[in-house]
């Protein structure tokens, strides 16, 4: 069950290297200078995938993967290319997906100069893998001060070209995907590049994402301002050698109404050096998923601290299904016993009832996680893949220079959710 880690060395100075090769952007005001403000997008879901998509393609929506490399969709013809020679293209090839084999064609560091330089697209919902033109191609957004949007700001950013077929299984309308990892052609990080803001960004699905740092306020009564306080309880990421674009995070154990569920010793653990093990957040994976030695004694524990609740009968691919209307109704979901992951620094991530549990008909809830398999142990398989489902409405905030994630738990105990962003245009 791979993320598409790729085993290859990170370059040196990468995003100086992009710096230096970045061509001039078209910018707010047309000035030819950086905005000082990050941008804003809304976050979609698409009701038939699960996925999410910002609409950062002249309007159209790129599916948001938090373990892409690369922005990539379809292009025209007569596009531009990138050269082989240039150093760009050596990052675009240092991380593309282990699973895509070269193609042969357009190999970084030739001297040609009529060769054009080849990345490798990979679609997180299929599996599959592509290969394209490295180009350039416009991305859009909006300013904001983290309350409002401000002002138009458009920028050119490196993408690779996709073959049409690459689509597949992505959103009706979808025109690509937006990698969201730590790698250099990332969106977040050619935003920071691009733009000259702070490298991180702010998700919180589905309702907006902010890129470049600054505040994050929320309508409420009165409106919210959550980044400031998140900052300050950030937990570390973690470095998984043969993915190091994808965001693992240390898990130290797991409850269930507070009383700590009986996993193996080293269960969640990250082997460095075979890539697997570990915990990682997937904006792809729709229910979070483990391994069977820790999903075995976490749903036994569920199952009996919710003995009392009359049972319906499993509906696949839920093990565990409930009568709907024996829950109490409560700010957070259904009345249920809190699964709680405990993180570094005595940090804890509580999962209450709307986390935890799925309405699946107008008489049935189910839990929401689902069993790996035990033979999931094969090249950067995680233990534990943290689902959509569970990231929905908390704020979850990347800071790709300092290395940490801030997670603020399920918004809806503060009275507001993701979708209470403002996007009425403000005054910049």
């Amino acid at each position: 069950m791979s993320l598409h880690g790729s085993s290859s060395p990170v370059l040196p100075l990468l995003v100086f290297s992009l710096l230096l090769l970045s061509p001039p952007g078209t910018l707010a005001g047309g000035d030819g200078g950086p905005p000082s403000k990050p941008i804003v997008t809304p976050i979609s879901k698409d009701g038939s995938t699960s996925l999410y998509t910002i609409p950062v393609k002249g309007g159209a929506p790129l599916v948001l993967d938090l373990a892409g490399p690369l922005v990539w969709s379809p292009c025209q013809p007569g596009h531009r290319t990138v050269p082989c020679k240039s150093s760009v293209c050596t990052v675009a090839n240092r991380n593309h997906p282990a699973s895509c084999a070269s193609t042969g064609a357009g190999q970084p560091g030739s001297p040609d100069p009529s060769c054009a330089c080849t990345a490798y697209p990979y679609n997180p919902a299929s599996g599959q893998c592509g290969s394209g033109d490295l180009t350039r191609t416009p991305l859009s957004a909006n300013g904001t001060d983290g309350r409002n949007p401000l002002f138009p700001v458009s920028f050119p950013a490196y993408a690779s070209c996709a073959p049409d077929g690459l689509l597949a299984s992505l959103p009706s309308g979808a025109a690509g995907v937006a990698g969201l990892s730590r790698q250099p052609l990332s969106l977040p990080s050619q935003v920071a590049s691009r733009l000259k803001v702070a490298k991180q960004f702010a998700l919180c699905l589905p309702g907006v994402a902010i890129f470049g740092g600054g505040p994050f306020e929320l309508q409420a009564a009165p409106p919210m301002e959550l980044a400031e306080g998140l900052r300050e309880k950030v937990v570390p990421l973690l470095v998984n050698p043969k993915n190091k674009g994808a965001y693992y995070i240390r898990v130290h154990g797991v409850a269930v109404n507070q009383a700590q569920v009986p996993v193996p010793a080293g269960a969640f653990d990250l082997d460095r050096r075979q890539g697997t093990g570990g915990v990682v957040l997937s904006t792809v994976t729709r229910y979070t998923t483990l391994r069977s030695d820790i999903f075995s004694p976490l749903i036994n524990a569920f199952d009996a601290a919710t003995s009392g609740i009359p049972r319906r009968k499993p509906m696949p691919p839920y093990d565990l299904c409930y009568e709907a209307s024996a829950f109490v109704s409560t700010r957070v979901g259904p009345g249920v016993a809190n699964i709680d992951l405990m993180l570094d620094g005595g940090r804890t991530w509580t999962l209450p009832g709307a986390s935890s549990l799925v309405q699946v008909d107008e008489r049935t809830l189910c839990f929401a996680f689902q069993n790996m398999g035990f033979g999931a142990t094969v090249t950067n398989s995680p233990a534990v893949i943290i689902g959509t489902h569970q990231m929905e409405d908390n704020l979850v905030l990347f800071d790709l220079e300092k290395g940490t994630v801030g997670i603020s738990g399920l918004l809806l105990g503060l009275r507001t959710t993701c979708s209470n962003f403002n996007f009425a245009m403000g005054s910049s």
